[in-house]
């Protein structure tokens, strides 16, 4: 491990000892300076002029150790014990607090940051707490298996350290170098604000997970998509401010996959189910290793992959198609609460399909397909063309088979996917269509703008949802998320919210909302599970899955009656 480099700060001369030749490195600005307009500054290198010494100085007064320690507990140290990681590479090491703690657990590690200061104070820490000797080097992320010898097992990037990258370009950069510096079955795990929530519903602090300094006040003052500028006050007037780039959670995680990591669990203050709005902090643990069993799988992300392996179970194909409607395995619209579910499910697509003015020259996406029920509605009622993604390979299998029976093969194209990266090119439809579908999307913006780019200039979006409701108590939904293996689920004003932000204007209002279809749909489905129980269900289903199936039908029921989800049509053009 190479030394830091000595010399002087060409601006102030100040230096600072050499941590591992006795000599001396550059130091930061003796004061910080963003010029006439902070909220301009939004360049990746200022960073390493923002922490000055005596800012370095108070940094562990904001962090405080014990409290810190005492809020994490063990939770990076398992995850790294559980992968079997020997040697830890801690590149965002500030004053020592992961670099410390991972020795002390027994890992080989290396510490790293680009700020000379902070590489000073961690390498002191390091003495006082158990007598560690950090072996340190200051390096550029973006260039760091020049300055940085590996392979590592793991690469730990903590303390919101990532968004000092402000640029695409850096942060592809970066995680690139992270990827090439890991081992092939290693692993990355990286932390960043929940700005998610400072962005569109304002910012909030627990302050107990990661800044537990208690005479510390940290709040930002400045919030928008390309910057976070965050004001740091302390009790002796001092005041600091550091400027950020606000990363989103699943902009993050799209990055990662695009790098190449093959899979990414997302935590939320070391939890791993949390309400979007709820956690200070989120945990990408990404995995470097190639874990899929089959090219397919490759494609999906971890929300959607659990989706696939569900619908192409024996048990969900055939209570679908022998309990939920056939054709249509989406939520009715009911004249009568008796009312046969397939006639409410078929009502459903009439209702949506007479909102649109479909011809033969139209060209439709249908997001979820499902058994195709909805795609033949379509091409039949009004002769479009009809491409229908679905991600389970037993559902398009039947859908084949019945186009190919009422002869629509040649207009209806039936295509295994993912509606995170749809298989068509640009502007190339002129509706997207989506029924109960975008729920199962561990990204939702992510497939919002993949229709966006397909539609072409005019075209419509129109899809339904189950959903939470706008101001859904957070603990509310837990039962039915852990029923359908999801951390969230979206609501009327975020599908509204993404919608705006893509440029996308409401059709007669935007949102309809059925709340009440909901209740009498999801009732119904229990009714006759019941009833063809009795009739002897249990030879085609296993009663373990008729047994939760009832028990989520239950949840979803009392949910809707209690006003904590809802359910409705969206239509929006561009």
């Amino acid at each position: 491990m190479t030394g830091v480099r000595g010399g002087a700060h060409p601006d102030t001369g100040a230096v600072v000892r050499c941590l591992s030749t006795g000599g001396f490195v550059i130091s930061a600005r003796s004061v910080q300076k963003f010029g006439d307009n902070p909220f301009e500054v939004r360049d990746t290198d200022h960073y390493t002029e923002e922490y000055v010494p005596s800012f370095v100085e108070k940094w562990d007064s904001l962090i405080d150790w014990e409290k810190r320690a005492e809020s994490e507990g063990t939770f990076f140290i398992d995850l790294l014990r559980e992968r079997g990681v020997k040697k830890v590479l801690d590149v965002a090491t500030g004053t020592g607090f992961h670099s410390v703690r991972l020795l002390e657990a027994g890992f080989e590690t290396a510490s790293v940051d680009g700020s000379a200061e902070m590489l000073a104070q961690a390498f002191d820490n390091g003495l006082k707490h158990g007598e560690h000797i950090l072996r340190v080097v200051q390096a550029d992320w973006r260039w760091l298996n020049r300055d940085v010898h590996g392979p590592y097992d793991a690469i730990v990037c903590l303390g919101n350290s990532f968004t000092h990258l402000f640029s695409e370009r850096d942060r592809r950069k970066a995680l690139a170098e992270f990827y090439a510096m890991l081992k092939h079955d290693g692993v990355l795990i990286l932390d960043h604000r929940n700005y998610d929530a400072m962005l569109d519903q304002g910012y909030s602090s627990k302050h107990v997970f990661y800044y537990c300094g208690e005479d510390v006040a940290v709040e930002p003052e400045h919030v928008d998509e390309g910057l976070c500028r965050m004001r740091y006050s302390f009790p002796d007037e001092s005041v600091y401010h550091l400027n950020m780039f606000p990363l989103r959670k699943d902009y993050t995680r799209r990055l990662m996959e695009e790098v190449g990591f093959q899979r990414i669990e997302t935590y939320g203050d070391f939890q791993h189910t949390y309400r979007e709005e709820q956690p200070d902090f989120f945990i990408h643990v990404a995995e470097k290793a190639y874990i899929a069993t089959d090219e397919t799988a490759a494609e999906y992300s971890p929300a959607v992959g659990t989706a696939r392996d569900y619908y192409n179970s024996t048990d969900a194909d055939e209570f679908y198609w022998r309990v939920w409607g056939g054709e249509d395995i989406h939520i009715g619209v009911y004249d009568r609460p008796d009312e046969p579910i397939a006639e409410a499910s078929r009502r459903t697509v009439a209702r949506m399909a007479g909102r649109l003015d479909l011809t033969p020259d139209s060209r439709v996406l249908d997001l979820g397909a499902g058994f195709g029920g909805s795609a033949r509605y379509l091409a039949e009622t009004y002769g479009c063309r009809v491409t229908a993604l679905n991600l389970s390979e037993v559902e398009n299998e039947r859908h084949r088979a019945i186009n190919a029976e009422r002869g629509l093969s040649e207009i209806i194209e039936v295509l295994d996917g993912s509606f995170e990266k749809i298989p068509l090119p640009d502007n190339s439809v002129d509706v997207v269509w989506s029924q109960d579908a975008f729920l199962h999307s561990g990204n939702r913006r992510r497939p919002l703008e993949e229709a966006a780019r397909v539609l072409r200039p005019g075209g419509q979006i129109i899809f339904t949802d189950p959903m939470a409701a706008d101001g859904c108590p957070s603990d509310t939904l837990r039962p039915i998320l852990d029923r359908i293996h999801l951390d969230t689920m979206g609501s009327p004003d975020f599908y509204r919210h993404e919608l705006a932000r893509l440029g996308f204007t409401e059709v007669g209002g935007g949102f309809e909302e059925l709340r009440e279809q909901l209740v009498t749909h999801y009732g119904r489905v229990l009714e006759e599970t019941r009833r063809q129980e009795d009739q002897g269900l249990s030879e085609h289903i296993s009663a373990d899955y008729l047994a939760h199936m009832k028990k989520g039908l239950t949840n979803w029921v009392e949910g809707g009656k209690s006003n904590h989800v809802t359910w409705g049509i969206f239509h929006f053009t561009r």
